[in-house]
């Protein structure tokens, strides 16, 4: 039945319509969807079996929920994403400030309106986009924001004392009646604001001022936090805490696959971007393990975590890099280069948090160390390890790879040249194709070039070979060259 036809309390009485209160709504709805074997949070990867069961629990168990986890881990968004878990219209009185349910009014106005007009009461339905707040947490919230407080214009305009209650304005929560209300960063909130949030969490009524004022509010409430030992501005005051019924920790993504199919997701990427540039799936990996190995970085501070973002917008600088040499070029199409890697410096020094060691040696220098240090791990896994020492007349993989460079000046890749031109200064290195067919056969042939580059990168960064940055590119030699360029 189309219940949003109906237009007055009678008829909705008449009608068979049962109220719920949110919690019993979010309950029995994530019950139909799990029957029907539906998923719950579409868009949220890596969850599948550790935070969204516990989400489940807690809403099966009609919690009020706080999220812990460090920055970049998906709270807000699994919060935002509850709001399917709603009906998708439920009836209000219709003017009520705080969408009084008709079948439990709360508000004056709401139960003077009912009481004068009985079954002729007029009614409206609120959609379920509709009943969702969030407020961010700052050090200047106000108890007069969240809650509610005098107002003195209304006062003045309605003739009213400030013992009479339709002087209040109500603030938030209270505006968020039959809602769900989200706090991020809780530990923002001063203590005295979080002491009055402990009624309504536990009693679900709000007290304002020195008014005798019960209102027994229907809303759900999620929160976000960082962890404790994280935030140096705050924390969650322990009887609050109590009276949150779940805490679900979240965490970043275990595997580089999961942390690909989120950047792929969530890169706001142009039409255009996506058509004229080309991006071989090894560097898709690589963009993902840059933020792997930041998070094992002793130069950076574990506490305040990598925020998923940090790979996001990594990506869009990587193709905006190339873009951007394919518009320089004169070029329609172009492919993602080993060396476009320099143009995500920025998305990384803007995303993580140094600790001392790390800001003395700069953030730009602890880019580049994450950068190579992928490079190393992933080469590493695609071809052969490198040993340290070598016994004297053994074979090695790389033999023939060090020999052409040895016996040759070495290759130059300059930043500005065309795709033709790059490719032809890698195909002189034939000795490395030969290693890819050996230890990667598969390789497509739009990604040889990438490959080719990157070997080149893994045998520098492993002592096989030398790497100088030129002004507008880098250049590839031997040990020995490399040697004679230092000290000559």
């Amino acid at each position: 039945m189309d219940y949003t036809k109906i237009t007055t309390f009678g008829a909705l009485k008449t009608s068979g319509y049962k109220p719920k209160t949110i919690k019993e709504e979010l309950r029995q709805n994530l019950i139909t969807k799990i029957k029907a074997g539906e998923t719950v949070f579409n868009g949220v990867h890596g969850y599948e079996d550790t935070v969204i069961p516990e989400l489940e629990r807690a809403i099966l168990s009609k919690h009020n929920i706080n999220f812990l986890g460090l920055r970049g881990q998906a709270k807000t968004r699994l919060a935002r994403l509850m709001v399917n878990l709603l009906d998708e219209y439920v009836p209000v009185v219709q003017g009520s400030e705080i969408n009084d349910d008709p079948f439990n009014p709360i508000s004056r106005y709401a139960l003077q309106l009912l009481q004068e007009k009985g079954d002729d009461t007029p009614i409206s339905w609120l959609g379920r986009g509709d009943r969702f707040a969030e407020k961010l947490a700052t050090p200047d919230v106000t108890v007069a924001d969240l809650i509610g407080d005098v107002d003195p214009i209304k006062a003045a305009n309605l003739k009213l004392s400030y013992a009479d209650d339709r002087v209040i304005h109500f603030g938030m929560i209270p505006r968020a009646n039959r809602s769900i209300f989200v706090i991020n960063e809780l530990p923002d909130l001063q203590a005295r604001i979080q002491v009055a949030l402990f009624n309504i969490l536990q009693e679900g009524d709000i007290q304002i001022r020195g008014f005798k004022l019960r209102l027994p509010l229907d809303v759900q409430f999620i929160f976000t936090a960082n962890p404790e030992d994280y935030t140096n501005r705050g924390s969650i005051v322990t009887p609050l805490k109590d009276r949150i019924g779940s805490q679900i920790l979240t965490h970043y993504p275990a595997s580089v696959e999961i942390a690909k199919a989120i950047t792929a997701q969530e890169a706001n990427l142009e039409a255009a971007q996506k058509e004229q540039i080309y991006v071989p799936e090894l560097a898709r990996e690589l963009i993902e393990q840059i933020s792997f190995e930041a998070r094992n970085s002793e130069y950076v501070d574990e506490k305040s975590g990598v925020s998923a973002r940090m790979s996001i917008t990594a990506f869009q600088n990587l193709l905006s890099t190339a873009e951007l040499r394919m518009l320089r070029s004169g070029a329609q199409a172009t492919a993602v280069r080993l060396s476009d890697f320099m143009g995500i410096v920025p998305a990384i020094t803007g995303k993580v948090e140094l600790v001392y060691e790390g800001e003395q040696e700069g953030a730009g220098i602890v880019a580049l160390q994450l950068i190579e240090n992928a490079i190393k791990n992933l080469f590493s896994i695609l071809f052969p390890k490198i040993e340290k020492l070598e016994r004297e007349n053994e074979r090695y993989p790389y033999d023939d790879i060090v020999r052409w460079f040895s016996e040759s000046e070495g290759i130059e890749l300059s930043d500005e040249l065309n795709d033709s031109t790059y490719e032809q200064v890698l195909d002189q290195v034939k000795p490395i194709h030969a290693l890819i067919q050996q230890y990667q056969p598969e390789t497509k042939p739009e990604d040889l070039h990438f490959l080719t580059e990157f070997v080149l990168w893994g045998l520098t960064l492993n002592n096989k070979l030398s790497k100088y940055r030129l002004g507008t590119g880098l250049q590839f030699q031997d040990n020995f060259q490399g040697y004679l360029r230092n000290n000559l």
